[in-house]
């Protein structure tokens, strides 16, 4: 895969793989490859494939792009080890991640299997070194010049990439350089808490060295759970391996094995080298400095698989702001315009996507209809179920001429559509402009609050409510009709709004709420923002705890 590898700014030695057929650089967050520098434009430069050639392309940025020290025009073709500057930034660009071997199917990489052995008997390793660790950091005495040694192999090999398989297997190259005896090697590393162990890199040293390396999981589980560096000098007749067929069958003459322990002294893995030459046996300085390269392997791998979740973090957030974004054009852009009429809306999730829904639907004869919902749950399935929703609801207002009739077609959809536990509570009011009609059918939601013109607050259809969409399929709702007079106004809203939390648990509650509507008659404008600053005031600084969604619709004097 080719990548780009920062080699001034940023992090040095940072790789940027070039897995797309088109990929941007810049300073905006949906670029996909995000270059948070000041200098830098927007939309700086973008990378295109095109067969198997790479090319850049200035995309008029403000501060131009430079290959090899030019300012490019249009599209220029990369060649191996070009250097890509964009104002304060160096890159080079590889066909493959620098330091990698080639994936060309060679004996290098092979194949492990992780196998369960058995057998109790005692257990005869030469040496164990505990490297677990404590308060004080990792503990391991190791002599100094040995430690070096292992240590500047390694920070001149690990210190250039922080991609996991590039880090795995510069770590078994590195191996292979210090002990020049060890004729294959591995790592096996838990990727995530509690998950099976998997065999991540393996190395052999001899060409033709293809058959794949069974594992012991007897001999990994004991490293893992003891903290200890293993080494026997002859494995082949090592008590503890007797009955492990990853020992005998490859005639496996010497072996050590080091737990990989991260920064909160959990193990991550295990690293295991071993010879099949006797004349060769690994030696207690062997095992000295295995521990010191598993101590540096370990912090190298913790940090690139922080830095594999950081990229996936990052990815998923964009991708989360691109699905908001998504999701609120599923929202009208503005109140309709209806002649005598006043309307008021407002939608804000506790998440990025969110489970409520409100709508404006035009239907024949002048008629308007307003939808509030809630879809039970937040975040990604409520937002898909959502989006389906308002779609059906769409299509049933336009098939059924009455209310209560969409209201059971659009129950029917939901229910065969087999989202299983998942239910919606849905408010449906069809205005009337002509008649100055309100009909109205509920689907397990709170009722409405309808201020009259004499100042009373009613609850239409708290008696006439049906249960929520997808509970009963075949559900026969009720419709229930009402007059507004000049000066009366209908809130539809959802619990976001009711069950607003403060920071002592409490809820704002619907007193609170029937309260915004006492006194004066005001107009849908300042009624909706004294009912948000009504909820704001009561929840102070606690974090939004529910998706909240408000509808109201005025007649006016």
């Amino acid at each position: 895969m080719a990548v780009l590898q920062v080699l001034k700014g940023l992090n040095p030695g940072q790789v940027f793989a070039l897995d797309g057929e088109k990929m941007v650089l810049g300073r905006h967050p949906d670029c996909d490859i995000v270059l948070d520098v000041g200098a830098i434009s927007r939309q700086h430069a973008q990378i295109i494939v095109a067969g198997d050639e790479y090319y850049v392309e200035d995309l008029h940025s403000r501060n131009g792009t430079l290959v090899n020290g030019q300012a490019i025009q249009g599209r220029y073709r990369l060649q191996e080890n070009d250097r890509l500057k964009i104002c304060d930034l160096l890159f080079t660009f590889h066909r493959q991640t620098p330091g990698a071997p080639p994936d060309d199917g060679q004996a290098d990489r092979g194949k492990a299997l992780m196998v369960d052995d058995e057998g109790t008997a005692p257990s005869t390793i030469m040496s164990k070194l505990d490297i677990s660790s404590s308060e004080a950091g990792l503990r391991v005495s190791v002599r100094p010049e040995v430690k070096l040694r292992a240590l500047i192999e390694l920070t001149q090999s690990l210190g250039k990439t922080l991609v996991l398989d590039d880090v795995l297997h510069k770590i078994l190259d590195s191996l292979f350089k210090i002990f020049t005896q060890a004729d294959r090697g591995f790592v096996v590393l838990r990727m995530t808490e509690g998950g099976p162990l998997v065999p991540k890199a393996v190395k052999h040293r001899r060409p033709g060295a293809e058959e794949t390396i069974r594992i012991s999981r007897t001999i990994v589980n004991q490293v893992m759970s003891t903290k200890e560096v293993i080494l026997s000098a002859d494995a082949a007749s090592d008590a503890r391996f007797d009955m492990s067929q990853s020992i005998a069958d490859f005639r496996i003459r010497s072996m050590m094995c080091a737990p990989l322990i991260d920064s909160e002294g959990k193990a991550l893995g295990v690293l295991q080298i071993d010879t099949l030459d006797q004349r060769s046996r690994f030696k207690q300085e062997d095992l000295d400095v295995l521990a010191s390269v598993a101590q540096q392997a370990a912090i190298t791998v913790e940090n690139s698989q922080l830095h594999e979740r950081a990229l996936v973090q990052q990815r998923l957030e964009r991708d989360l702001d691109l699905a908001h974004q998504v999701q609120r054009g599923f929202l009208p852009s503005s109140p309709p315009q209806i002649s005598g009429y006043e309307f008021f809306d407002f939608y804000d999730s506790a998440l990025q996507l969110g489970g409520d829904y409100y709508d404006y639907i035009e239907l024949p004869g002048g008629r308007m209809a307003i939808v509030v919902a809630d879809v039970a749950g937040k975040g990604v399935p409520a937002a898909l179920l959502m989006a389906k929703l308002s779609s059906d609801v769409r299509y049933c207002l336009a098939s059924e001429p009455r209310p209560d009739l969409a209201m059971n077609r659009i129950n029917a959809t939901f229910a065969s559509s087999g989202w299983q536990d998942r239910f919606v509570t849905m408010v449906l009011a069809v205005l009337d402009p002509a008649e100055h009609q309100v009909t109205l059918v509920n689907a397990g939601h709170m009722p409405p609050y309808w201020r009259r013109a004499n100042g009373e607050i009613a609850t239409p259809t708290a008696d006439e409510a049906g249960p929520p969409l997808g509970v009963i399929d075949d559900y026969a709702y009720e419709a229930v009709s009402i007059q507004l007079a000049p000066g009366e106004s209908l809130c539809l809203f959802t619990d976001g709004i009711s069950e607003a939390l403060n920071s002592a648990g409490e809820l704002f509650g619907l007193t609170r709420l029937r309260e915004q509507f006492l006194g004066e008659a005001l107009g849908m404008q300042v009624l909706g923002r004294q009912i948000l600053d009504g909820v704001r005031k009561f929840v102070g600084a606690q974090p939004q705890s529910d998706d909240m969604c408000l509808a109201c619709i005025g007649r006016l004097v």
